[in-house]
């Protein structure tokens, strides 16, 4: 039995099945999986998470109850749930990716979007299935008086669950997503909308990463549960129970990531990238295909920064790394190939025989991307709605000399916006603007600017930011 306990759809680890049969494992990706697993590690926590594979379901076949710590994997304790592949597609793409991820982050084009019907109640009743698994699971492996720490909106339902099966419990949920103003949260059916708050609010603590969606989630029970809410204290008290709202930055480890970043493999990147570059100046990004981080609209300001500033044609380079992300899902295959045709644009209007203006990669490297952090002068991040968004921090701890421009509309805004050039995502003449004044900065100015934000992206890295929830457990 275990007396800390952290659920999430996706692991520290993930398996691989080769043509022979056999399973070999690797760390897991995502954001979450890198802040929590070394911290996990140290606490002996239990991570219960979902099989996300072929090789993910095949490995859980061969352990007892799940437990991979105890089949002679070397994982750190570790319960992975084989949730039948029907069940997981429609919970994990249609529910979380393709109705709370749009909800959270305002992305429906609503003359068209969305379609409730009798298709997407199907979706609701496997997310339903799907969430009762983990609160099933979770309840089994705690130890009385445990404490759980339930991550994202994946997994929105599990607190009140598991809250009827094991009251003793103290429980919290973490929303690493922005949280949708009331009007735009009604977009969800009525019943939905009140399962989903009163899911989270099962929960003895629920934390966002800003104030600004904690904000956005205690109007949504005002308004939605007609819950009461205390702004001040930060509390919603709903149906005789009371549930704390915390507002926890999740940061990076700069030292850990300097580590990283001084390997030779992104040295040799480093040198691969300046070879290819010369000695012009850099205005990196570095995303996943995702809708919301708006790479398009970056790709438009910079191709009108060119069109404005001929006298930087030859003297700048826009590296552009554009990891693939979710190609399950059609709006997300035409985003990655919109994002394919406006760098072709740029690259036929203004390249020459001996100056590539636009560098596209579509690759996941991350080797790679650290390179790209370290040469930076100018940093580019704009999405049109983010939880945090972590490249802004990691940018000027691997950069400090590098200026960076970030929308006002990302979580990371609220701790680095004074030290930032902010821009409204949605212009981008404004973002174009700030593309020069990025490029014009003096060096004392960049290192100046970088120096702050540094400190403020560090100042409560993952060990930190994971104590801090579970102190507000006690």
């Amino acid at each position: 039995m275990n007396a800390i306990l952290v659920a999430s759809n996706r692991g520290p680890v993930s398996f691989i099945l080769s043509e022979d049969g056999s399973l070999s494992m690797r760390r897991g990706g995502g954001g979450l999986v890198s802040g929590l697993s070394e911290v996990a590690k140290d606490l002996n926590v239990l991570w219960v998470c979902a099989a996300l594979s072929d090789g993910d379901r095949g490995a859980v076949r061969l352990a007892p109850g799940g437990r991979l710590d105890q089949a002679g994997y070397e994982t750190g304790a570790l319960r992975m749930l084989d949730i039948p592949p029907a069940t997981f597609h429609r919970a994990y793409n249609a529910v979380a990716n393709s109705t709370l991820w749009f909800v959270h982050h305002l992305l429906y084009d609503t003359p068209n979007m969305p379609h409730f019907d009798a298709r997407f109640r199907r979706e609701w009743e496997s997310y339903q299935a799907y969430n009762e698994a983990f609160a099933m699971a979770l309840a089994e492996e705690a130890s009385h008086g445990a404490r759980v720490m339930v991550q994202d909106y994946h997994l929105s339902l599990v607190p009140a669950m598991l809250r009827g099966e094991r009251p003793d419990l103290r429980v919290a949920h973490f929303s690493h997503t922005p949280w949708a103003p009331p009007e735009y949260f009604a977009l969800l059916p009525d019943d939905v909308g009140t399962e989903l708050l009163e899911g989270i609010l099962g929960a003895d603590h629920a934390g966002f990463l800003t104030a600004r969606w904690a904000g956005a989630f205690m109007d949504c029970c005002e308004m939605v549960l007609g819950a009461q809410v205390d702004r001040r204290s930060r509390t919603v008290t709903h149906a005789g129970r009371t549930t704390r709202i915390g507002v926890h930055s999740l940061g990076v480890d700069g030292e850990a990531l300097w580590t990283r970043a001084s390997e030779p493999d992104v040295e040799s990147h480093m040198a691969a990238l300046r070879d290819q570059v010369g000695d012009r100046m850099l205005i990196v990004r570095i995303d996943r295909t995702e809708l919301s981080k708006n790479i398009v609209r970056g790709l438009a300001a910079y191709r009108e920064f060119l069109a404005t500033h001929p006298e930087w044609h030859g003297r700048v380079v826009h590296l552009a790394f554009a990891y693939p992300s979710r190609h399950d899902l059609p709006e997300y295959r035409e985003y990655t190939a919109a994002v394919q045709r406006s760098a072709k644009e740029i690259e036929d209007e203004y390249g020459t025989e001996d100056w590539d203006p636009l560098i596209l990669n579509v690759n996941d490297d991350y080797p790679r991307s650290l390179a790209a952090y370290r040469l930076a002068d100018v940093l580019l991040v704009n999405p049109i709605r983010d939880g945090m968004n972590l490249v802004a921090k990691e940018g000027p701890i691997l950069s400090p000399r590098s200026a960076l421009i970030l929308s006002r509309e990302a979580g990371a805004a609220a701790e680095l916006g004074e030290h930032a050039l902010t821009v409204n995502p949605y212009d981008v003449s404004a973002t174009a603007a700030a593309l020069r004044e990025g490029l014009v900065m003096s060096e004392g100015e960049r290192l100046r600017r970088g120096t702050l934000l540094a400190a403020a992206a560090t100042a409560l890295p993952p060990h930190l930011w994971f104590a801090d929830q579970l102190a507000a457990l006690k």
